[in-house]
């Protein structure tokens, strides 16, 4: 394999079929709520860095506003422009924030303060333990089951205490779920859209469309993707369709189809968009400006389309479709 730095900040990773590689995460450390990990769930301890244009930190900020968790972890947008240098922060872009935590000017530099001969990638979310100066974690999925499980005594409500998106009864349905709905879909239209070579698209893209003809399948049988309850898989599955349409479509060449031509699937779309805790937590201008205006190697005048005007707002019906 081999490692490339392009103008997107990161350390891209290609093998020698031109096929896009993404690296593991390296802080993976865990908020227990008994403390046994030597990160205990608390108040006022923890804090996340995150872009709103970013699907994997996306899920953070979906399932704490699912869980009623904004009192208990608050964060930081940072810049949506991703340049040479990495994610940036700056208070002159719509509800971007400068990091009153650290003081930090970039990313890196939160990453350094918790490993000083760190040589990874400069990734968000970052999960910050505010109490010890170090990250907790820096990979999505287990950040949100953290959000999940360990931290229901700083629910808001009651109802959001009992809410699990990882039941027990569903958990061996939820990764096999997510076993193909990562690598097919999640990072699948990474994998079409960084590809270098024609065969590694050719792949990357019948894949992107083999998995969400299969969700497709799935959702014209069942409100969810588990059935008639919104679990993990719903949460990881929903950060990538809705950006599908407004960026992956055209941008990362993901074009053989769009959401809104999969009637299950936009629906399903509209049916978790249209939760008031989900909807806070998408922002468009976010996700289009970062991609078109970050990736010049896709897009080399930085060029960010008027469309595709999408109406989210819009009925899905599947509440009464597929009644509990």
């Amino acid at each position: 394999m081999s490692a490339t730095t392009t103008n997107t900040g990161k350390k891209d990773t290609t093998n020698l079929k031109g096929e896009f590689v993404r690296k593991d995460s390296a802080f993976r450390n865990w908020i227990t709520e008994d403390g046994s990990s030597g990160f205990k769930a608390e108040m006022d301890r923890y804090h996340l860095y995150v872009s709103l244009a970013c699907p994997w930190a996306h899920r953070t900020l979906l399932v704490r506003a699912l869980k009623g968790l904004q009192d208990f972890v608050s964060y930081t947008v940072v810049d949506w422009f991703l340049g040479d240098k990495g994610w940036s922060f700056t208070d002159e872009k719509p509800k971007c924030t400068l990091d009153t935590i650290n003081g930090a000017k970039s990313l890196k530099e939160i990453y350094f303060k918790a490993d000083a001969n760190y040589d990874g990638r400069f990734t968000v979310p970052v999960l910050w333990d505010k109490k010890t100066n170090t990250i907790v974690n820096n990979e999505s999925s287990e950040i949100i089951r953290m959000l999940n499980k360990e931290c229901n005594a700083f629910c808001a409500t009651p109802e959001q205490r009992d809410l699990d998106l990882y039941p027990e009864q569903l958990r061996d349905k939820i990764d096999e779920l997510n076993g193909w709905i990562y690598p097919m879909i999640n990072n699948g239209v990474y994998r079409a859209g960084f590809a270098k070579s024609q065969e590694a698209y050719d792949v990357a893209v019948r894949e992107v469309f083999g998995g969400l003809d299969k969700a497709e399948g799935i959702l014209s049988n069942s409100r969810y993707l588990t059935g008639s309850s919104l679990t993990e898989a719903d949460v990881r599955l929903f950060t990538t369709l809705i950006r599908f349409d407004t960026v992956y479509h055209g941008h990362f060449k993901c074009n053989k189809k769009r959401i809104i031509d999969y009637p299950n699937i936009w629906g399903f779309v509209r049916d978790v968009y249209q939760k008031e805790a989900v909807r806070e937590t998408v922002d468009q201008q976010h996700i289009q400006n970062h991609y078109l205006q970050s990736h010049l190697h896709i897009n080399p005048f930085g060029i960010v389309p008027i469309g595709p005007d999408l109406d989210f707002e819009e009925p899905h019906g599947r509440d009464a479709k597929f009644v509990a």
